[in-house]
């Protein structure tokens, strides 16, 4: 899967689970500092990560994506 694919189906995930508009999310917007992340929210973007992709994630390596574009990076290395 292409990266532009992975970075706009993360995009329409964080629009859901944060209630942000997906045109305000920036390729190096912090989930925490920019979007507004609290710690359960965080819980749910991974969760949400993986059922999107249908992909199990190592959670620390999941936690260690703090930005849309780590985020883009992980989940393409377990899709690629």
């Amino acid at each position: 899967m292409e990266k532009i694919e992975v970075r706009s189906r993360i995009k329409k995930v964080i629009s859901k689970v944060l209630s942000v508009d997906e045109q305000a999310i920036a390729e190096n917007a912090n989930f925490v500092f920019d979007l507004g992340a609290d710690s359960q929210q965080s819980l749910e973007l991974v969760a949400a990560f993986q059922e999107e992709f249908n992909i199990t994630m190592d959670e620390d390596k999941a936690f260690s994506a703090q930005t849309v574009s780590q985020a883009v990076d992980v989940i393409s290395g377990y899709l690629n």
